[in-house]
């Protein structure tokens, strides 16, 4: 059934998340918001969006408007694709205009700084609307290679379980395969938590380290993530699939990662305003990395390599320095 989708977010997933639906086969009506009219001019008059994804052409079915009512007009499905710290303040601005019945997609990644809020539960706090009504999706899905059409899986979680059914059969593509989940809780938290997993390889590989020290972290990083879902009530499974070990292997090991090439420049010396402005787009890891340790520490749960991330990031440590920290902990059983 074609549906119409409004892509909340002009970025470089959201860009690559509207080339997905315009290439599903249902013949969707896909439309762009964004706040940068130069983009939006760009995807209009050419179809590219060249700050993010440059050379590259865009389905000629998608359209961009910087006018958020334009573009949630009549929209079956929404798309959120804004930076997760500005999701409360962007539904403040633009919420109502979503309408009622229409079922709401977070692409976001991240807790929300001061209430450790996920981000599912902003939107249904925002927006008033029952959790079966919301959807995330998350996996091994680096834009800048799902732009290009390389294949890739993903998936979808939803309370409501056909609702992610109904969203599986709209954004499946030759090159994108969706699988479906109940477990929004460990979706979120796999995909929040391997953004500051990948600060910490990223920091590693900066400091010359090789692939056993980044293995090590990547392995620990995922013990630190289950334990923390499961506190939270995730279902364990989730962090040996596509949302937990295949996003974590993807964004820990490619170098189209923000996250892995911000803690690579964290590791060769930078400091965190040079860092972030030679990675250009945002890593989401630095901002919620220190709402994961809060978590933590409120459920009680051991995470030291996100507090390594921590100290390096907000509290200015040398990442060599909490690297030998880390090493001198005490010893102990794997499990």
């Amino acid at each position: 059934m074609a549906l119409t989708i409004a892509v909340m977010g002009s970025g470089s997933w959201g860009t690559a998340f509207a080339q997905i639906l315009a290439d599903n086969s249902q013949n969707h009506t896909v439309r762009i918001w964004g706040r940068n009219p130069d983009v939006i001019s760009e995807i209009n008059a050419f179809h590219i969006n060249s700050k993010f994804h440059p050379g590259l052409m865009l389905p000629e079915k998608i359209t961009a408007t910087t006018n958020p009512a334009v573009a949630l007009t009549g929209a079956d499905v929404v798309i959120l694709a804004v930076p997760a710290q500005t999701l409360r303040e962007n539904l403040k601005s633009w919420g109502n205009l979503i309408p009622k019945n229409a079922i709401v997609v977070s692409l976001l990644k991240g807790f929300e700084r001061g209430t450790h809020a996920r981000m599912s539960e902003v939107i249904s706090q925002e927006l008033a609307i029952d959790e079966s009504q919301i959807a995330v999706v998350t996996g091994p899905n680096l834009a800048g290679e799902i732009i290009k059409r390389e294949p890739a899986a993903v998936v979808i979680a939803c309370a409501k379980e056909e609702n992610a059914v109904e969203l599986q059969d709209a954004i499946a593509t030759a090159y994108f395969r969706p699988y479906t989940s109940v477990d929004v809780i460990g979706c979120e938290v796999a995909g929040t938590i391997k953004n500051v997993m990948a600060l910490a390889v990223g920091m590693a590989s900066g400091l010359g380290m090789g692939d056993n020290t980044k293995a090590t972290v990547i392995t620990r990083g995922l013990a630190e993530t289950t334990r923390l879902g499961v506190a939270l009530g995730a279902d364990p499974m989730t962090f040996a699939g596509l949302a937990g070990m295949g996003d974590l292997v993807a964004t820990c090991s490619s170098p189209l990662s923000r996250n892995r090439s911000f803690g690579e420049r964290l590791g060769r010396g930078l400091g965190l305003s040079q860092a972030q402005s030679e990675t250009k787009t945002t890593a989401e890891g630095v901002s919620s990395a220190a709402a994961v340790l809060d978590l933590a520490r409120e459920y009680g749960i051991d995470m030291p390599i996100v507090e390594a991330v921590v100290d390096v990031v907000a509290n200015g440590m040398p990442p060599k320095e909490v690297v030998r920290r880390l090493m001198s902990r005490t010893t102990r059983s794997e499990h």
